[in-house]
């Protein structure tokens, strides 16, 4: 590669000239199309390169111009690197010669200096791909294109390594004297707030404690599901349900949790997961709509749990007390000063920080595992002491006797209620999934394990129970029991001479004190040492209040950072090296300590089971729907789960929420929904690639495709809109009028044509989709955006008339504001106008005219949002408009027929420079321009204002006259018929007028009359016009001529040659044979607009038929003047003609 010129290099470095400017967080365009320095954004992230990746060495400090230069551009995000060094020796760019020392070849260059600049000495990478000769060798030559590499597809919060940006499209392909584009982030990957501070978090190299997956998940799991229930329920149950069927409960409740695990796997493994447990995964799941109202439920359930494992640790000491008579007061309050005390210690643990309560959890687990081996090893040695109490050891009678179920006072779903909170402990690891070193590792590996565990444990604890203990013991000697006796006894005890059948749990005085069914500490009388039974139950409610003390705050902080309910943002805050929630830390103590002291939480505990199962079944239906959308990004590592075993799961969950509690379950799904209600109802602005997302559009893309096999039918038809808006927000009054009579009806699209750009930049228009689509989206209307550029408006339209839509949903009426400036202006612009009335009825659309006296166009005036009274502003009206200078719009920014400062084709005055590419020197703002002064507005200026708003008001009572001249399949009387119908037009009454003859007055009111009660159209009432063909007044037919005047070829005055060649260039002019011609039309629109102006001068709209001209016959400013002097002085009217097909039927 030989060494570039000198003037090049110059030309090159001057093209290259970085920006020392701090930039925006995010990404940002390069000042470099060759070789890109990158800030890193997580410091120390360079110590996970490995030796292997493609990155390479550090340049030492000092080794030329170039770092010193970069260290002064440390603050950007990018700063440029020269490829060549136009004054060094040929051997510095030949890819033969030898490297510079300090760097080594590979896939890519990456070399790392310490930078001591404000950035406070972060480490800075240059992404060199130019000068690479790996480059070279692979591709033959080089380029400024990168090879595939993990770190572009890092978020901008790397929290596992630097973000890097590849070279952007424009970047490889733009012409060099562009400016490259403002690339923002692509396709949906910016950042939640919790997203971005969690990355931040994660990003921090020293002190943050780290969890693999026995410590962060798999021991969690296992303490939260060995609660209390393992020592003094889990005997009782075996008692009631027998072997068999407790059996059978513990694998019901296995399955459950085992799906929920397979469920909670396949999400934790498609793609990075952040801190937030359970709400993170199911509002990147499924939106936040099911995302924030379980996260809020699943933290406050985490919090009341606390309470109510606290509580069962301090009836457990009140008891030890009560037995060693040292009771302080009464039992109640007791508990509440022990439970107190507890929760207290347990907050100082969890405040202290992660790695203390790990340790304290450690500890907790070791005692757990150390009672249960206790009670395995004491069932193998059967004391005589203990028979008396129903302990006899390990008997294939017993457990015969115990194999079937004995219910007294429950059923088998009753019992199955009792038993399933102790399997609700398995996203106890999820739970903190921020503090796991590898979640998509950690989650599924230590969550199934601890489920395949306990659920072995239990199922061993209930059969060697049922195996060794009886059911009803008295706890006396029976050694005197006679052979008599015995020989009448066939309980299981018998054969070890002790005889029980005096027991009978109906009769409170022969009620027996032990055995399965009647002493919940039995498993400590079975224990090789009874204490350390106490000790596990200690350390099963202990272990499960601290998981449940560490996980609500970590939840609900994720929540908070999220901002998807208002004022709560109080509790995102982090503190320390682990970003630890304190705020939320102290909210869940108090929640816990108001429960604790009411001490009675036997009406709470289903609740809080309840919730737990919203979370689990909702984790399932994630899973199904991520599925069934069968979107690209649905692609878990986890491969062991089926869309189908989900959902099973999911309806299971929900099964079994109403069988531990019907009424709690009623409770739980009503505040679900209603906080879905209110989520969907604020639409929290974040973007998480739900899988609701992805369902949506494979639901519309597959109803759309279906729909375009479907014949259009009469009784189906809707107006669908092309509405020549320009920017959106340019003509309010045309908006509102049409999205009154299509929202939810029919389709509006939103035309602007965009013209007079030498060169069109695309991006700008891709840019201004987004933001015009948001616009309308945020004031909630149900219409799309659509620009095209375009040489002149007409040719626009046409693409517009061609293009816009899919299938089906294609425009069929074309909606145009009036040109109230047309003589004004270049009467080229005029030809255009008429022109596009003309193509649409070529394509088959019907042509809508909407006219103000006032005029539509607004863009022009400045800063009106702000001159609003506070009493418009109440009642509805919307800043919808936006601070643009008049002079800067002469892009023709499209469809501006009405706009004042239309771009004139012919005008020298308002011609472009070339430097300028014909590009306006702004964009329609969407955010108000604070340096805009804002100046008073003229007296027309705010009647334009007054007028363009006024249909985003409601109408009253009123009416909408209704001139149906001319029958074009109905559209006419459709519109205002579906105008009616809704809120703001409710109380206008359709008034219908018609053409007619004088002595068949009564003969046309009746015939339309019948025809509209067949189309079932309400009406107030039908005049029949019998002068429409009297000579309109004098002084209006004198008012007319004049106008046109100026527009007349006068041809008869002139040679025809002449004549031919002026009509020619102007083809807009009036011929006088065509004045002659047309002068009964002439009259007849002077006579309509006198008709009008008697007869619906108060109305709140007019609906009249569009007068046709046609095409080659009428010239365009015949036309216009017809259109003129039929619409003008009259309130706001709408000319409509459809496209002659029939749009109402009366038949079904």
């Amino acid at each position: 590669m030989s060494e570039p010129s000198s003037e090049a290099a110059a030309a090159e470095r001057d093209l290259l000239a970085p920006d020392a400017g701090q930039r925006p967080l995010g990404p940002t365009p390069s000042q470099s199309r060759f070789q890109v320095d990158i800030v890193a954004e997580s410091a120390g992230a360079s110590d996970d390169r490995s030796p292997g990746s493609e990155k390479s060495a550090a340049v030492p400090d000092g080794s030329g111009s170039d770092s010193g230069a970069a260290a002064e551009e440390a603050k950007g995000r990018f700063r440029v690197v020269n490829f060549a060094d136009p004054s060094g020796s040929e051997s510095a760019a030949s890819p033969e010669a030898a490297p510079p020392e300090g760097v080594q070849n590979g896939d890519t260059v990456m070399s790392e200096t310490s930078l001591h600049s404000s950035t406070g000495g972060q480490h800075h990478y240059h992404y060199d791909t130019h000068t690479n000769t790996y480059y070279l060798r692979t591709f033959g030559h080089n380029t400024i294109d990168a090879v595939p590499n993990i770190d572009f597809y890092r978020q901008t919060a790397a929290p596992l390594g630097e973000k890097l940006i590849r070279p952007t499209l424009s970047e490889l392909h733009d012409e060099l004297d562009k400016e490259p584009f403002e690339d923002g982030f692509a396709n949906g990957e910016e950042l939640s707030p919790t997203d971005e501070s969690a990355g931040k978090e994660a990003g921090e190299p020293k002190g943050v404690v780290k969890f693999g997956w026995i410590k962060g998940v798999l021991v969690r799991c296992m303490l939260n599901i060995w609660g209390v229930m393992l020592f003094i329920r889990m005997t009782w149950i075996v008692g009631q349900a027998g072997i068999a069927l407790a059996c059978l409960i513990v694998c019901m409740a296995t399955v459950v949790t085992t799906i929920t695990g397979l469920s909670t796997s396949a999400i934790a493994t498609n793609g990075f997961v952040r801190g937030g447990g359970a709400y993170y995964l199911i509002s990147r799941s499924l939106g936040p709509e099911f995302g924030g109202s379980i996260g809020l439920i699943f933290a406050f359930a985490n919090a009341v749990a606390v309470a109510m494992y606290v509580v069962g640790f301090a009836e457990t000491v009140v008891e030890l007390l009560k037995n060693a008579d040292a009771v302080m007061t009464t039992d109640v309050n007791d508990i509440r000063i022990i439970g107190t005390i507890t929760v207290i210690v347990l907050l100082g643990i969890s405040v202290a920080g992660m790695e203390w309560e790990a340790k304290a959890q450690i500890f907790l687990l070791f005692v757990l595992i150390t009672a249960i081996i206790n009670y395995f090893i004491g069932s193998f040695i059967p004391l005589k002491s203990k028979e008396q109490y129903g302990y006899f050891g390990y008997d294939a009678s017993i457990l015969w006797e115990n194999m079937g179920p004995d219910f007294r006072e429950e059923t088998f779903f009753s019992v199955f209620a009792i038993f399933f909170p102790a399997a609700t402990g398995i996203l106890a690891g999820a739970n903190i999934s921020g503090d796991l070193a590898d979640p998509q590792m950690a989650i599924p590996k230590g969550t199934l394990l601890a489920i395949l565990v306990t659920g072995v444990v239990y199922l061993g604890v209930a059969v060697s129970t049922g195996a060794c203990i009886v059911r009803d013991a008295t706890g006396l000697g029976n050694d005197n029991v006679t052979a008599q006796i015995l020989s009448n006894c066939t309980a299981a005890s018998c054969k070890f001479n002790y005889d029980f059948s005096s027991c009978d749990y109906k009769d409170p005085l022969r009620k027996c004190k032990y055995g399965l069914h009647n002493d919940f500490q039995v498993m400590s009388l079975v224990s090789g040492f009874g204490p350390i039974i106490t000790a596990g139950i200690f350390s099963a409610t202990l272990s499960s209040a601290l998981a449940s003390l560490v996980s609500a705050p970590k939840v609900f902080q994720a929540l908070c950072k999220d901002n998807v309910y208002p004022g709560i943002g109080l509790f995102a805050k982090g503190y320390g090296k682990n970003n630890e929630p304190l705020r939320g830390y102290l909210l869940t103590f108090g929640i816990a300590l108001a429960f604790i002291l009411i001490a009675e939480l036997n009406t709470i505990a289903p609740i809080i089971s309840n919730f737990f199962l919203a979370s689990y079944a909702l984790i399932n239906f994630s899973v199904f729907h991520a599925s069934l959308a069968n979107s690209p990004g649905w692609r878990p590592s986890f491969k062991y789960y089926n869309m189908w075993v989900s959902l099973a799961g999911a309806i299971l969950c929900c099964v079994v929420m109403f069988v531990i509690n019907w009424h709690a379950a009623l409770l739980t799904n009503v505040i679900v929904m209603a906080l879905y209600i209110y989520v969907s109802h604020k639409k929290p602005d974040v973007n998480w690639g739900s899988s609701t997302q992805a369902l949506t559009y494979h639901q519309a893309l597959t109803h759309t495709l279906h729909l375009s096999g479907v014949e259009d039918h009469i009784k189906n038809f809707r107006p669908q809109c092309l509405v020549m808006t320009g920017y959106p927000n340019s003509r309010p009054a045309l908006l509102d009028l049409v999205h009154s009579f299509t929202k939810n009806v029919g389709l509006m699209i939103c035309g602007h044509v965009r013209m007079g750009y030498r060169r069109p930049n695309f991006k700008d228009l891709v840019t201004d989709q987004t933001r015009c689509q948001r616009w309308l989206l945020k004031g909630e209307t149900k219409a799309f955006y659509t620009a095209v550029f375009a040489e002149d408006l007409r040719q626009g339209s046409q693409y517009l008339l061609q293009a816009a839509g899919l299938g089906r949903l294609k425009p069929n009426t074309l909606v145009l504001g009036f040109k109230n400036d047309w003589r004004d202006g270049d009467m080229m612009n005029v030809e255009t106008y008429i022109s596009m009335i003309h193509d649409a009825f070529d394509f088959q659309f019907g042509a809508v005219i909407l006219r103000l006296k006032e005029g539509l166009d607004v863009s022009h005036i400045q800063g009106q949002d702000d001159l609003l009274s506070s009493q418009e502003k109440s009642s509805g009206t919307k800043d919808v408009i936006v601070s643009i200078d008049t002079s800067k719009d002469s892009d023709g920014d499209s469809s501006k027929p009405s706009s004042k400062a239309t771009s004139l084709q012919n005008s020298p005055a308002l011609q472009k420079d070339d430097d300028d590419d014909g590009k306006a020197p702004t964009q329609p703002l969407l955010k108000k321009d604070k340096k805009s002064p804002t100046v008073p507005l003229n007296v027309s200026d705010q009647r334009l204002l007054e007028a363009s708003q006024q249909f985003q008001q409601k109408q009253g009572k009123g009416t909408v006259d209704v001139w149906w001249l001319f029958d074009d399949g109905g559209l006419t009387l459709l519109i205002p018929y579906l105008l009616t119908n809704k809120k703001r037009w409710k109380d206008c009454k359709i008034r219908v007028f018609i053409g007619g003859k004088i002595n068949r007055i009564d003969h046309d009111r009746r015939a339309m009359a019948t025809l509209l009660s067949k189309f079932r159209i309400d009406f107030s009432d039908i005049t029949v016009l019998g002068d429409i063909n009297t000579k309109p007044k004098k002084e209006n037919v004198t008012a007319f001529e004049e106008m046109i005047e100026p527009y007349r070829l006068n041809d008869d005055n002139m040679e025809m040659e002449t004549a031919e060649r002026l009509k020619n260039s102007e083809p807009w002019r009036i011929t006088d044979n065509e004045v002659e011609l047309y002068r009964a039309k002439t009259n007849r629109q002077i006579r309509l607009n006198e008709l009008l102006q008697e007869h619906s001068s108060t109305a709140n709209l007019i609906v009249m038929s569009l007068p046709l001209a046609r095409k080659g016959a009428v010239s365009s400013a015949l036309y216009m003047a017809w259109l003129e002097v039929l619409s003008k002085d009259l309130p706001p009217i709408l000319l409509v003609r459809g496209n002659h097909q029939s749009v109402l039927t009366f038949y079904s």
